[in-house]
C-alpha cells in the first residue's frame, strides 16, 4: 500500500483596495494618518455606546428601586392615582422609548468612515509583498528569525516585535511560494514563542503541520517524522498528519530494505536529508551582492585608496562655481564614482518629494522579450518623472548637473524620483543598452545612456547602499549628495563595471533621484577615443 502526502490547502480573502502600498514608504505613511482617522472614530462609536448603556443603566436602577417598592403592596402602590397613571404611562409609552433606545445602532458613522476608508486599503498583494519583504531582509542581512522577531534591527527608532501568529504567518507566505527553507525557519520561531507561553490565536498543532511538510520537502525524513508525532501526541485523530505518518514509516522501511546495489543508490539519494538552505535562483552574484548590502566584500585596497582624493569643483571655471565651488570626493577608482557634497538643499529635496509623491506609481523595468515595461520582483519601488519645464527647482537642478559634468542635459531623461518600500530594492542591472539590445532607447533618438548621476535624498538608519558587484565598491546614502559615473567609455562602448544594484533597505526611508545623460549632444562635450577601453 502506498500512502500520499495531503498538501495543506491555503485560501487569502480577496480584498477590493488598491495594490502598490508595500513598494513606497512614502505612500504607506498616509496609511498611518488613515488608521489614526479610523482609531478616533472608533473612540467615538464607544463613547457613544456607552452613553447609551448609561441612559439604560439609570434607567433600570430607577424601575428597580420603583418596582422593589410596588412589589411589597401592588394593591397599595395602584391605589394611588398619580402611582396609576404612570403605571399607564410607563408601559405604555416610556418601556417603548427604551426599547427604540435599546435598538438604536450607534456604529453607523463608524461603519460609514470604515467603508468609504477600505477602499484605499492595502490589499492581499501588499501583505504578501510585506511578508516577502521581509524574507529578502533577512537573507541580504542575515538575520536570524529571532532578531527580526524581537525586532532587533540596527537603526530603529520605534521598537516593535512579531507575534507568534505573525511568524505564522510569515510562514505560510513562504509555502505558498513553495519556499520551504523559510517555512521552516519562521514555523520553528512561531512554535518557540508558543513553547515560551504566548497566548495566541493559533495553536501548535496548526504550527506542525505546516513544519513537518516544510521540513520532509526538503529531505530530512527523520525530522519530519519526529514532527509529526509530536503533533499527533497533540491532537491523535489529525487526519493529514495520521497519513503522512504512515507514508513516512513506509519510505523509511523501504530504505532499510533496500540492498546497496546501484537502483538502491538513487533511491539513497531522493529520501536522504540534503542541504537546506535558500534555492538557488537567477541571480549569478547574489552572493557577492549580498555581501557588498552588509558592508562586506569591498575590494578597495589601501594602495589604492590613497589615490582617491577630495577637492573642490568649479565645473571648469563655471561662473557659478567659481566663488562657491561644489564640494567632490572620489568614491572609486575603477569605474570613476564621484560623490557631490551639499549639491542639493534641503527645500529643494522637499519640493522635488512633493510634486513626485501624488504621481508614484510601480517602478517598470524593460522586458528584453516583449520590449514592453513591466513590473518585477527585484525592483521595488514607485517612481515618478519630473520636466524642467513644470517647475523652476527641477529646471536649476538640471542646469546643476549640466554646468557639473559638462554634459548636455536637453537630450537627457526626465529626472526620475524613487522611493523605496519594504526592503525596497532594484537588483544587478545596467544602465546602458548592452548590444544584444539595439532597439532600447531607438524611440528617443538620442543613443545609449552615457551616464547615471544620483541623488540621494533621505538618510537611510540601515541598508540602501548602492553597490557595484563587478568590482566590489559600496556607496551609501546620505541626505544632499549625489553620485555620478560614466556608463560609456569615450569610445561608445558599455563599461560592463558599472553594473550596479540598489540594495533592500533594512530600516528607514529612502528617497532618490537620478538623471540618466545620453550620448546625442555630448560629441564635442566628450569627444570619442580611438581606444575601445577608453
Amino acid at each position: 500500500m502506498i500512502w500520499y502526502i495531503l498538501v495543506i490547502g491555503i485560501l487569502l480573502p480577496q480584498s477590493l483596495a488598491h495594490p502598490g502600498f508595500f513598494t513606497s514608504i512614502g505612500q504607506m505613511t498616509d496609511l498611518i494618518h488613515t488608521e489614526k482617522d479610523l482609531v478616533t472614530s472608533l473612540k467615538d462609536y464607544i463613547k457613544a455606546e456607552e452613553d447609551k448603556l448609561e441612559q439604560i443603566k439609570k434607567w433600570a436602577e430607577k424601575l428597580d428601586r420603583l418596582t422593589s417598592t410596588a412589589t411589597k403592596d401592588p394593591e397599595g402602590f395602584v391605589g394611588h392615582p398619580v402611582n396609576a397613571f404612570k403605571l399607564m404611562k410607563r408601559l405604555n409609552t416610556e418601556w417603548s422609548e427604551l426599547e427604540n433606545l435599546v435598538l438604536k445602532d450607534m456604529s453607523d458613522g463608524f461603519i460609514s468612515n470604515l467603508t468609504i476608508q477600505r477602499q484605499y486599503f492595502p490589499n492581499d498583494e501588499d501583505q504578501v509583498g510585506a511578508a516577502k519583504a521581509l524574507l529578502r531582509l533577512q537573507d541580504t542581512y542575515n538575520l536570524d528569525t529571532d532578531t527580526i522577531s524581537k525586532g532587533n534591527l540596527p537603526g530603529v527608532k520605534h521598537k516593535s516585535f512579531l507575534t507568534a501568529e505573525d511568524c505564522f504567518e510569515l510562514g505560510k507566505v513562504a509555502y505558498t511560494e513553495a519556499d520551504y527553507y523559510h517555512t521552516e525557519l519562521w514555523m520553528e520561531q512561531a512554535l518557540r514563542q508558543l513553547d515560551e507561553g504566548e497566548i495566541s490565536t493559533i495553536d501548535k498543532v496548526s504550527v506542525l503541520d505546516y513544519l513537518s511538510y516544510a521540513v520532509y520537502q526538503q529531505g530530512d525524513l527523520d525530522k519530519a517524522l519526529v514532527l509529526t508525532k509530536k503533533l499527533l501526541e497533540l491532537d491523535p485523530e489529525h487526519q493529514r498528519a495520521n497519513g503522512n505518518l504512515k507514508y513516512f514509516e513506509y519510505i523509511m522501511a523501504k530504505e532499510k530494505d533496500v540492498n546497496k546495489s546501484a537502483s538502491d543508490d538513487q533511491s539513497d539519494q531522493k529520501t536522504t536529508p540534503k542541504k537546506k538552505g535558500v534555492a538557488v535562483d537567477y541571480l549569478p552574484e547574489r552572493q557577492k551582492y549580498e555581501m557588498l548590502c552588509r558592508g562586506e566584500g569591498i575590494k578597495m585596497t589601501p594602495r589604492r585608496q590613497k589615490k582617491l582624493f577630495c577637492r573642490y569643483h568649479d565645473g571648469n571655471r563655471n561662473p557659478k562655481f567659481i566663488l562657491a565651488p561644489a564640494k567632490q570626493e572620489d568614491e572609486w577608482d575603477k569605474p570613476r564614482i564621484i560623490r557631490f557634497h551639499d549639491i542639493i538643499s534641503d527645500a529643494e529635496i522637499e519640493i522635488v518629494k512633493d510634486l513626485a509623491k501624488p504621481r508614484l506609481s510601480r517602478a517598470t523595468v524593460h522586458d528584453p522579450e516583449t520590449g514592453k515595461l513591466t513590473t518585477a520582483q527585484y525592483r521595488v519601488s514607485k517612481s515618478a518623472w519630473l520636466s524642467g519645464y513644470e517647475n523652476p527647482v527641477v529646471s536649476r537642478i538640471n542646469m546643476r548637473i549640466q554646468d557639473l559634468t559638462g554634459l548636455d542635459v536637453s537630450t537627457a531623461e526626465e529626472l526620475q524620483v524613487a522611493n523605496y518600500g519594504v526592503g525596497g530594492q532594484y537588483e544587478p542591472h545596467f544602465d546602458f543598452a548592452r548590444k544584444d539590445e539595439p532597439d532600447a532607447f531607438k524611440e528617443l533618438g538620442t543613443g545609449n545612456r552615457i551616464a547615471t548621476w544620483l541623488f540621494y535624498m533621505s538618510d537611510v538608519s540601515a541598508g540602501g547602499a548602492t553597490v557595484f558587484p563587478e568590482v566590489g565598491a559600496s556607496v551609501w546614502p546620505k541626505k544632499g549628495t549625489a553620485v555620478f559615473w560614466y556608463n560609456l567609455f569615450a569610445s561608445g562602448e558599455g563599461d560592463y563595471s558599472t553594473r550596479h544594484a540598489a540594495c533592500p533597505v533594512l530600516v528607514g526611508n529612502k528617497w532618490v533621484s537620478n538623471k540618466w545623460l545620453h550620448e546625442r549632444g555630448q560629441e564635442f562635450r566628450r569627444p570619442c577615443t580611438l581606444s575601445e577601453l577608453e
